[in-house]
């Protein structure tokens, strides 16, 4: 029964780590762009995230070590970029995560910001402050997971989207984006969430050749779980738009919300937000965390408190900052479009070395889609460098 808890809480940390402010507002804003062709961009997405994240999660699996212990073994010091790169991005995120989740309560109870990103951090450190801070996660990020689904669902019913014509686009597109492909599978499996579900494993040693089937299971439901709700908040977009309501660019999904249910819209909204940045404030730390942990003994002997530290030390910095951290969230976005390549390649080096994974043999045809997942996301993530520089 525990490993079944740790299991899906695998798979929910991963989803509910993606599922954040920024997954809510990029759905709602491709939706009004691309309409119901957008469908086949989460169809596309869907593919290369399972390509991605299994690659990494088989491969940390069997050698039963955390992503920046791979990239040591696999050239000495790789790990330790990595883990500044991830824990990096993470931080930054967290800075949204928590004005998300603040929002999140204005919206809800007309709290003021500040106050609102306080109660946040207290809710967030809250879990980790117990000793079995892991199995209270696990839940936790499961029964958020479940009420943004539900909420968004009965939004999505309310809206009467045009069910066939999403159905027909999503395999015959009108037209084909693929920056917002690689947005999709950056939002995804980029930086930090990629790892989050796989690390969860490692705590809860459902590691080893003999626990693959649960690993690739646990993969699959996480990236499945993130595109119910993808797919949940475009019918509802969808569904406003066929109406002839206009979509606001400053609140792309809250305005959808409001538009399907009235003021009361714009209450269930803020429970949207609020829970899937809490849940990716607890994800990002968590993970973030686990990059550094196994650098030194102190931080794995008191990993629950460094967390704990981290989610503080964002919270802080966030009220510092005021309540618009754009730019930083630009320079994490980078970073974290830099990571998913990166790191991949790393996986999938590591996957034939036999010093890592002693006699495992990783399948050919997921090294070779894992590969192209490379290839892909390497050349957006440079024309994404040139744009800004």
């Amino acid at each position: 029964m525990q490993n079944k808890t740790a299991l899906i809480g695998a798979a929910f940390l991963m989803a509910t780590s993606a599922i954040g402010p920024g997954f809510l507002t990029q759905t709602a804003s491709f939706t009004s762009t691309l309409l119901a062709s957008f469908g086949f961009v989460i169809l596309i997405s869907i593919i290369l995230d399972i390509g991605a994240q299994l690659n990494i999660w088989r491969v940390i699996g069997v050698a039963k070590k955390r992503g920046q212990d791979i990239a040591n073994m696999v050239f000495p010091g790789l790990g330790y970029l990595i883990a500044f790169l991830v824990a990096l991005g993470g931080f930054i995120f967290n800075m949204g995560n928590i004005a998300g989740s603040a929002l999140g309560l204005k919206l809800m109870f007309g709290l003021d910001l500040i106050n609102a990103a306080i109660i946040s951090c207290i809710i967030a450190i809250g879990i980790f402050i117990f000793k079995r801070a892991g199995e209270l996660m696990d839940k936790f990020i499961v029964f958020a997971g479940f009420v943004m689904i539900l909420i968004t669902a009965y939004v999505a019913f309310s809206s009467n989207p045009p069910y066939l014509l999403a159905l027909k686009e999503s395999f015959i597109p009108s037209k084909i984006d693929v920056v917002a492909i690689v947005t999709l599978v950056g939002g995804t499996v980029g930086g930090y969430i990629v790892f989050s579900g796989a690390h969860r494993l490692i705590d809860a040693n459902l590691v080893g050749v003999e626990n693959l089937k649960h690993i690739n299971k646990a993969a699959v439901s996480g990236i499945l779980v993130t595109a119910v709700m993808r797919v949940l908040l475009f019918l509802a977009v969808l569904g406003v738009l066929s109406s002839g309501f206009t979509v606001d660019k400053e609140n792309p999904a809250g305005s959808v919300f409001l538009e399907a249910l009235g003021d009361v819209g714009l209450k269930f909204f803020g429970a949207v937000l609020f829970l899937a940045a809490i849940s990716s404030v607890i994800g990002a730390a968590y993970t973030s965390v686990s990059f550094i942990r196994s650098f030194h003994n102190k931080l794995d002997k008191y990993n629950r408190f460094v967390v704990i530290s981290f989610i503080i030390f964002s919270t802080l910095t966030f009220c510092f900052l005021g309540q618009s951290p754009t730019n930083l969230l630009i320079l994490a976005g980078t970073i974290n479009g830099w990571i998913l390549p990166v790191t991949l390649l790393i996986m999938i080096v590591a996957a034939h070395k036999k010093s890592i994974v002693g006699d495992y043999k990783h399948p050919k045809i997921m090294s070779i889609f894992g590969i192209f997942i490379v290839i892909l996301m390497s050349y957006l993530a440079i024309l994404t460098m040139l744009k800004l520089f």
